[in-house]
């Protein structure tokens, strides 16, 4: 057990790397608690920029303006894993950085994330590691076909990977993604996947919000249904298997844990994030206390209350220039509770805000309902994954 570390007091800074909308809802989170936030990033207009006390700008490797940004803060964290490890292991010689720097070259490495989950007993599909095409050869007999083909690092949002359904698709799917340290990975019999929020204290407490089910569109997340409509006893399990990792980790912070649920109900985990997580974002009106005061509270050395649902929710991810045409209907919509993060120019592919709907405790509709609830969105929105729970 990680031993007690004294809370910090009011006014006291948290020192977030980078500056995109976790960070700007994780320092709207720290301020409500009395806490002051200090962002290092590249971006002086980014979405954490807007709502924080100080900035510093510079490289997540620019060790001068590594040492600047953590000689002005309390305690630091991170709100996105694309970053230098070995900076983290540089600010923590100024003061504590939460989760720690092991833990991230844990998660921002496939092959490493895999192997650590295997030799803790935590469930994952059949893999192999990829160096060159003869390992390729090995994986694809190993795993059989079809088999995904990713990028062992910086791939997120359905980036840096290929599916591999045949012989034929093996060279052209090995050169797309090389010279990258790339990893296979065996298909899963697909039922649907679900995610879970689980925080760890300094004191060690371990909290997990209720799993919650997602849809994506084009790789990227679209909708998440909380609570996942799956049994209570596999709803348990994913929960104690995100706790078994935090626990493992030693982790102090939050982390999203997705998992896939098979057509037999089997779990396996897919990847770990250090940090908080768009599946995550129903909590902003379904829980007293979200993923974001949570975080706070844990880097802090604050208490953890219990990760409570009071209400069941449907977070909408609003993406790029089509999603961003309806927002004059968001806004006005009844029901609608929208997000947005600020961002200037709203691109293809890149996420603006999002918008939760809640429903009392128990009562998340199906599909229809859904939709219905959606209200501007519904149209827009055709899941056709959803259509099918």
């Amino acid at each position: 057990m990680t031993s007690f570390s004294p809370a910090l007091a009011p006014n006291a800074v948290i020192g977030i790397v980078g500056g995109g909308q976790l960070g700007r809802m994780s320092a709207m989170a720290a301020a409500k608690l009395g806490f002051r936030t200090h962002i290092l990033t590249q971006d002086p207009h980014g979405p954490a920029a807007q709502v924080s006390d100080g900035v510093t700008l510079g490289a997540y490797d620019d060790l001068t303006a590594l040492e600047k940004f953590a000689r002005a803060v309390d305690v630091i964290t991170f709100e996105f894993e694309n970053i230098n490890a070995d900076g983290l292991d540089c600010l923590a010689q100024h003061c504590p950085v939460h989760p720690s720097g092991a833990i991230l070259r844990t998660s921002q490495d496939r092959s490493v994330e895999k192997s650590f989950l295997t030799e803790t007993g935590i469930p994952i599909a059949p893999w192999h590691q990829v160096d060159d095409l003869a390992s390729l050869s090995e994986a694809a007999e190993k795993l059989g076909f079809p088999f995904i083909l990713k990028t062992a690092r910086d791939g997120y949002d359905g980036k840096g990977q290929r599916r591999v359904y045949t012989p034929q698709d093996m060279i052209p799917a090995f050169e797309a993604l090389a010279p990258r340290r790339l990893v296979a990975e065996g298909m899963v019999d697909f039922a649907c996947e679900v995610s879970v929020m689980v925080v760890r204290g300094h004191d060690g407490t371990i909290r997990c919000f209720d799993p919650g089910q997602n849809f994506h569109k084009n790789g990227i997340l679209d909708l998440t249904l909380a609570p996942a409509p799956i049994d209570p006893t596999v709803a348990a399990q994913a929960q104690s298997l995100a706790a078994s990792i935090a626990e493992q980790l030693g982790l102090i912070g939050i982390m999203g844990v997705e998992l896939f649920v098979d057509r037999t109900g089997t779990l396996l985990v897919n990847e770990i994030a250090p940090r908080p997580h768009n599946s995550g974002h129903w909590t902003m009106n379904a829980c007293p206390v979200d993923q974001f005061e949570m975080h706070i509270r844990a880097v802090a050395g604050l208490p953890l209350p219990e990760a409570s649902r009071h209400s069941d929710a449907v977070m909408k991810n609003l993406i790029g220039p089509d999603d961003m045409a309806l927002w004059p209907d968001i806004v006005a919509a009844p029901g609608l509770l929208p997000h947005l993060y600020g961002k200037a120019e709203a691109r293809h592919g890149r996420k603006m805000g999002h918008v939760n709907v809640v429903f009392p405790y128990g009562s998340l509709p199906g599909p229809l309902g859904i939709q219905d609830a959606l209200g501007p969105l519904a149209e827009h929105e055709k899941a056709p994954e959803l259509a099918d729970t």
